[in-house]
């Protein structure tokens, strides 16, 4: 039988060092991004909700801005951890990497970096608050939600409303019940043949009447137009809008007067038009003229 032939024995004495030196280089890593991150972290949270709340901020900013700074001490704790371990050939490809695709994701994110800026002002400035009544662009609701990137209402058809927070900050937004008073204002329309006193006296008594009028000031119905079929005095009543809805009272409001100007005979004409003149009829047929009496 021939010999069996034997490879080369394998010397493992040659990876050790350079095995103890993957180990200590990964060691170095963790224990210098350990100590960077947590002294880091805390200190660079403290000062920075320390300063935040001095200058009196919004806690969901404040929330906002203790994250960012997590992920920022985060970053640098790895980028001084690798320097450290020697990782810098590879920490510049990263950085190189990272750099592409930060410019790639925000071309990408323009819309969701807009609603996050837009945000953070509706958040500082206050333009209103959750619980507030705002119209904006032809729409209304009661703020139910405000986030850093959108804005959640509820309609008075009880529908969830998603806005995001760049449409709010880029239009004018009316807060119905930013003020202690709102103004409701109601045009009533009566006949040229009606007594507009007896009207007046009839609005102002009717609008005083209502569960939520203020006293001051009072309420007051002036003459606003003389439209194509009824004089039209406008009745103003104030209100509290923390206290008081709005639609309920206004609703109120305009019962109470048709029904009293009803009580008193007070005429509310309908909207009409009234047509003159005549009709001539040429190049017709005898039946046709005969129809039409000609």
């Amino acid at each position: 039988m021939l010999p069996l032939q034997q490879g080369p024995a394998i010397d493992f004495q040659q990876y050790v060092p350079a095995l103890i030196d993957t180990i200590t280089t990964i060691l170095t890593f963790t224990i210098v991004f350990f100590v960077v991150y947590r002294i880091g972290r805390s200190v660079s949270v403290r000062a920075v909700e320390n300063s935040l709340h001095r200058r009196g901020f919004d806690e969901t900013l404040i929330g906002f801005a203790l994250s960012m700074t997590v992920i920022v001490t985060t970053v640098f704790a790895i980028a001084i951890a690798a320097t450290i371990a020697g990782f810098g050939t590879v920490l510049a490809a990263f950085a190189t990497l990272g750099g592409a695709i930060t410019l790639a994701v925000g071309f990408a994110a323009q819309d969701l970096i807009a609603n996050f800026v837009a945000g953070v002002f509706i958040i500082q400035d206050k333009p209103f608050a959750v619980g507030d009544w705002i119209e904006w662009d032809g729409k209304d609701g009661v703020v139910r939600e405000i986030k850093m990137r959108v804005t959640k209402l509820d309609t008075f058809d009880n529908e969830l409303v998603t806005v995001p927070n760049s449409d709010l900050a880029n239009a004018a937004v009316v807060n119905n019940v930013a003020n202690d008073r709102r103004r409701v204002s109601v045009g009533f329309g009566i006949g040229y043949d009606d007594d507009i006193d007896q009207a007046r006296d009839a609005i102002v008594e009717e609008g005083a009447r209502i569960d939520g009028a203020l006293a001051d000031p009072e309420p007051t119905a002036p003459v606003t137009d003389l439209g194509d079929s009824a004089v039209v005095l406008s009745g103003r009543i104030w209100i509290d809008p923390s206290e008081r809805s709005y639609a309920v009272i206004r609703s109120q409001f305009v019962e109470a007067v048709k029904e009293r100007f009803d009580a008193e005979g007070i005429d509310i004409p309908y909207h009409n038009t009234e047509l003159s003149g005549g009709i001539e009829v040429t190049n017709a047929s005898p039946v046709e003229e005969a129809a039409t009496g000609d």
